[in-house]
């Protein structure tokens, strides 16, 4: 028969130990900071209907204010917006943002955001698909990239949006700075 150490509980102790310590630095997080592995830019122009241009609007509302708030709480619009390179909005579009945002704060100005960036030019051919909440009022906001397709097949990272010009209920213009950190 075999006799075991008088001390192996330190021995068990020791392996735990260790195994703790592996396992936490494999939550770690990598002490370099992540660069992108695609980055581009571009400007989002909404042309907001008036009841006159809609030949030319590039929004709708689906539903009608419901009185709850000052904010348009729980009103649902949908677009389909050109995406360029530059500022202009008669610039050829490098891409279009098709999809829906709904205003879910009461006392804020904030949307709940879904829309897929659809790309088909000899630069970029498929889809990013974004998702997440924007509250209006902040000068940077950030929203998620879920996913894509094409040049993005399953991407993950961020796109960040500030506004970049505003005629007030008639058109808008919002930077979006699209940084990718997973491609393949």
């Amino acid at each position: 028969m075999v006799e075991l150490p008088k001390n192996h509980g330190i021995y068990f102790f020791l392996i735990f130990l260790l195994l703790s310590l592996a396992s936490q630095l494999s939550l770690a997080r990598p002490s370099k900071e992540l660069k992108p592995c695609k980055h581009i830019v571009l400007h989002m122009h909404q042309v907001i209907f008036n009841g006159s241009n809609s030949a030319n609007t590039t929004r709708a509302a689906v539903t009608s204010p419901v009185g709850l708030g000052h904010f348009a709480f729980g009103q649902v619009f949908i677009f389909d917006n050109p995406m360029t390179k530059d500022q202009n909005l008669l610039s050829p579009p490098a891409a279009r943002a098709q999809g829906f945002y709904f205003y879910n704060m009461k006392t804020v100005p904030s949307a709940w955001m879904a829309f897929t960036l659809v790309f088909n030019s000899t630069e970029h051919k498929g889809t990013i698909n974004v998702m997440g909440s924007n509250f209006i009022p902040a000068k940077t906001r950030y929203l998620s990239v879920v996913g894509g397709t094409g040049d993005f097949f399953m991407t993950r990272g961020i796109l960040e949006i500030e506004e970049d010009g505003v005629v007030p209920f008639v058109y808008f213009r919002l930077k979006m700075d699209i940084k990718l950190y997973e491609c393949y």
